[in-house]
């Protein structure tokens, strides 16, 4: 029995990553994960690019934009997201782009999506007068260890995640990324004003998700 239940967790490594090996793992740990864009795993579904379908438990690590699934207690990196044709994980779709997951907001002729990345911080040092001074860490590789601790669980109290999220607009071949209204109004210039006045209207936050999908699809008449 223990022999077939490490068979399975194999094959679900291999259907998931595309290799024939487990290339990293690491067992799991209780505290604070801010490195996910979820509180906590998730079951979520896989559809292959081959056509088969597969479930796990899985989250998003925004540090290392990799897609991680447990199995027996611990984790793993999806290695091969272009293997994947899309992850439907929490109710929400992401498509591999690269080497990383971005969320879909908006299908249509024009497409909207969101990275979501963060980097990992030191908690910051006192630096006197009640201030702190952080650094960002230069270790975004998964599989280098941070005090020990892999990226994957728990970090140590001393880090913290900085999210920096960004937002992609594709239309035909072209992608086009924007962190601010500034930058969302300058992809369409001849229609600003317009498209100004609707944010206004509508109390519009670039940032919020719900808020850009009503964005994207007034723009593009969706």
């Amino acid at each position: 029995m223990k022999f077939a239940r490490s068979v399975h967790i194999l094959l679900l490594v291999v259907t998931l990553s595309g290799i024939p090996a487990i290339i990293y793992s690491q067992a799991t740990s209780t505290g604070e994960m801010p490195q996910y864009l979820l509180p906590e795993f998730r079951k979520c579904e896989v559809l292959m690019k081959t056509g088969a379908r597969n479930s796990a438990l899985m989250n998003y690590n925004i540090v290392t934009e990799k897609m991680v699934f447990i199995a027996n207690d611990k984790f793993y990196d999806m290695t091969n997201p272009d293997a994947a044709d899309t992850v439907n994980l929490d109710g929400r779709k992401f498509v591999p782009v690269g080497k990383a997951f971005y969320e879909v907001l908006v299908s249509g002729p024009v497409t909207a999506f969101i990275q979501h990345k963060g980097s990992l911080m030191s908690a910051g040092k006192p630096v006197g007068y009640g201030g702190t001074s952080q650094t960002a860490s230069a270790n975004y590789i998964s599989n280098i260890e941070l005090s020990g601790i892999q990226y994957n669980i728990a970090l140590p109290s001393d880090y913290v995640v900085n999210n920096k999220d960004v937002y992609w607009i594709r239309t035909g071949e072209k992608w086009l990324d924007f962190t601010t209204e500034k930058q969302f109004l300058a992809i369409y210039p001849d229609k600003a004003a317009q498209i100004k006045s609707f944010i206004k209207t509508n109390k519009i936050k670039i940032d919020r998700p719900d808020d850009l999908k009503k964005l994207v699809k007034y723009c593009a008449g969706q």
